[in-house]
């Protein structure tokens, strides 16, 4: 027990806390949208619980990746349309591929509303339920976390360490939740770019889950988006929509 005690171990504790911080950026993006769909007097604790539920998941989901991290990248099945389609899909192509894919159409759909509605704040959605907005929030973390798992896997394969690395970033992530979801509420401009930044999140994730199962469309292999190129439009993306605010209120009669 006092081996975990060293220098060493701190040190990567550290560094696990800070890539699930970084990567956990996009998740609470995704959950301020998501806690959105209840009545508003809900909303923190959807936050909250949902994250608190994800956390005992995530460990879970440590434990289990750690001891059957071969059944995971095992062959499934295979699908050749021969000239058209091929590829060989396992459990975390899968994975990827489908939480990939809801994300973009939660995106998708959220700024179709958002073009159609003509007065943001005036605007009244009906509200949906708590267990189905708890079931998606958790849900999509475990997806979210599924990638920064096995990058922790990588830095340590000490399971306290790791669990501890969740649960101290799950409780940044429940202090820092409130915060988020307060700061587009009141600047309802940003929802867009957030929107935009999961739209991102889900054509990252699709790709590599089209790579991981090694997919060909009429001949053309499926590469996955690298992290620069991510990080890369991230950044023009956010760089893009404050300079326009910034314009826009600098000179409101020609926004």
């Amino acid at each position: 027990m006092l081996a975990l005690f060293t220098l060493e171990n701190l040190f990567t504790l550290l560094m696990l806390v800070a890539l699930q911080a970084v990567l956990g950026f996009d998740n609470l993006l995704y959950i301020s949208i998501e806690s959105k769909r209840v009545e508003k007097r809900h909303q923190a604790f959807v936050r909250q619980a949902g994250i608190g539920i994800a956390i005992l998941f995530r460990i879970v989901l440590l434990f289990v990746v750690l001891h059957m991290v071969s059944a995971f990248s095992a062959p499934l099945f295979d699908l050749r349309l021969d000239g058209v389609f091929e590829g060989s899909f396992t459990i975390h192509s899968l994975i990827t591929l489908l939480g990939g894919g809801f994300i973009i159409y939660t995106a998708t759909k959220e700024i179709s509303h958002l073009l159609l509605v003509e007065d943001l704040e005036g605007e009244t959605k009906p509200k949906g339920s708590m267990f189905k907005a708890l079931f998606w929030i958790v849900t999509m973390n475990l997806v979210f976390s599924f990638d920064s798992i096995l990058s922790a896997m990588a830095l340590s394969d000490v399971f306290i360490i790791m669990a501890t690395a969740i649960v101290l970033s799950g409780i940044m992530m429940i202090w820092l939740s409130d915060y988020v979801a307060t700061f587009l509420e009141k600047n309802r401009m940003y929802e867009v770019m957030g929107l935009f930044i999961l739209f991102l999140v889900g054509v990252l994730l699709v790709t590599e889950g089209g790579h991981l199962a090694h997919i060909q469309l009429f001949n053309f292999t499926v590469e996955a988006m690298s992290k620069t190129t991510f990080y890369f439009v991230l950044a023009v993306i956010i760089m893009t929509d404050v300079i326009q605010n910034l314009f826009r209120k600098k000179n409101p009669s020609g926004a």
